[in-house]
């Protein structure tokens, strides 16, 4: 049994200074003030995510007001989100922040951002909130492990004492662990790519389903497309050959391969499957969704009538980059000179497959690093989503990308982050005034 020195106020400690981290705590020091509540962060950055996302403008939620729309966003863990979006949703979030003065602005496609366009408006809120109700930050402190232990005050000669959490703490340049107890515990470190990191949680008892990167982009060796890149179209359709996995939206050419929305979404729904064949698979571009085969042949047809006696290289009638619809022409085998009139069967044959049903090798994946997530983690079956408890330890929450809960790009994570944080926060001060 450890001693505990001295009559203290309850305490809460957070692991993890990211967006779900500092949601639950100043939240908490909020709502109870007597309540001590300690951020350790690892590393010697805070809100990392919160500054690179959406390209430094942080991508704060989705302008989605349907819980039963929003719950779609969500490869894994849709049920468990289902229940505590009813608890704190996209509303709460935007007025959360517009009591701060963050006023947020959805554009075109649903993504939210500070009306600022900078994720230094998001940082500089929270860590002013942190500040104001007092929050206690830890920087380059890493937990080596953690147990639930029962801990006696230090006047008591019996053997009664209090379930608390033991920590031991590590920092840069100091040999010795230090210890750290607390009546209260939220876990909120982010996700990790390698099952083995997550001993210090699975000696608490719970449980984790795999690990696997999920929002990467499609590498595609050796593809002369490549060439190509920084092009970008709007709408198409991609999907893994062999599977049901398919997902329209923009996609971008890159030196590497393929990148944009439209991969992302696909990559965040099939991230078990496609890290089960090692990311090697068939990827299949409609770049002209409004089209299949046997349609785009019919306007070929048309084509040929209505525009004659004109160059194919010069007249693109669908909207495609001009680069893009000259490397479709010549990997066709279609000459500059060629008249739509004069367009031979074989060549129109493998346009009309290319347009429609572009199959592109894949081996291997990149990083999206700005919205880089990981699929799995803690077991929701172990998690109270109304609470963010554990089911296991009394006392002990988890928030954030440490559950096993994922988005597809567009702000969804965030919204998980500040959903699963307020509630941990809410939970624990409710306990902490019992």
């Amino acid at each position: 049994m450890l001693k505990h020195l001295g009559a203290q106020k309850k305490r809460l400690i957070v692991i993890g200074g990211g967006a779900a981290g500092f949601f639950c705590a100043v939240n908490a020091a909020r709502l109870n003030p007597s309540l001590e509540v300690i951020i350790l962060e690892k590393s010697s950055k805070l809100l990392s995510k919160v500054r690179i996302s959406g390209g430094g403008r942080c991508n704060v939620t989705h302008a989605c007001f349907e819980i039963a729309e929003m719950i779609k966003k969500y490869p894994r863990g849709a049920n468990f989100v289902k229940k505590s979006f009813h608890q704190f949703f996209t509303t709460d979030t935007i007025q959360w922040f517009k009591d701060r003065q963050v006023d947020l602005k959805a554009e075109t496609d649903g993504r939210m951002f500070p009306v600022s366009n900078s994720s230094q408006s998001v940082i500089d809120c929270l860590m002013k909130d942190a500040s104001k109700h007092g929050v206690s930050i830890m920087m380059n402190t890493e937990v080596k492990s953690l147990e639930s232990v029962v801990v006696s005050h230090a006047s008591s000669n019996d053997n009664q004492g209090n379930k608390q959490f033991a920590l031991q703490v590590s920092s840069p340049g100091v040999t010795d662990y230090r210890l750290l107890t607390t009546d209260f515990l939220c876990i909120a470190c982010g996700g990790y790519p390698k099952s083995s990191m997550f001993s210090w949680l699975t000696n608490t008892g719970h449980s984790i389903e795999e690990p696997v990167p999920s929002l990467f982009t499609f590498n595609m060796p050796g593809n002369a497309i490549t060439a190509l890149m920084g092009i970008s179209v709007e709408n198409v359709k991609v999907k893994v050959a062999g599977t049901k996995l398919e997902t329209n939206g923009p996609i971008l050419i890159t030196h590497w391969g393929l990148s944009g929305p439209a991969v992302l979404k696909l990559s965040a729904w099939g991230a078990r499957e496609l890290a089960a064949d090692n990311y090697a698979f068939t990827a299949i571009i409609n770049w002209l969704p409004a089209f299949n085969e046997q349609t785009l042949r019919t306007q070929f047809e048309q084509l040929r009538f209505e525009v004659a006696a004109q160059k194919i290289i010069n007249k693109n009638p669908f909207g495609l980059p001009a680069r893009l619809w000259e490397y479709f022409l010549q990997q066709c085998g279609v000459k500059d000179e060629t008249r739509w009139a004069d367009l031979p069967a074989v060549p129109q044959n493998k346009l009309i497959k290319m347009l429609c049903a572009h199959e592109c090798a894949v081996k291997g994946k990149t990083t999206f690093k700005e919205e880089f997530v990981t699929a799995g983690g803690i077991k929701l079956s172990e998690v109270d989503a109304n609470t963010m408890m554990s089911k296991l330890l009394p006392g002990l929450f988890f928030a954030g990308e440490i559950l096993d809960v994922d988005g597809v790009t567009g702000g969804f994570n965030f919204q998980h982050a500040w959903t699963s944080g307020w509630i941990a926060a809410s939970s624990i001060n409710q306990l902490s005034k019992a």
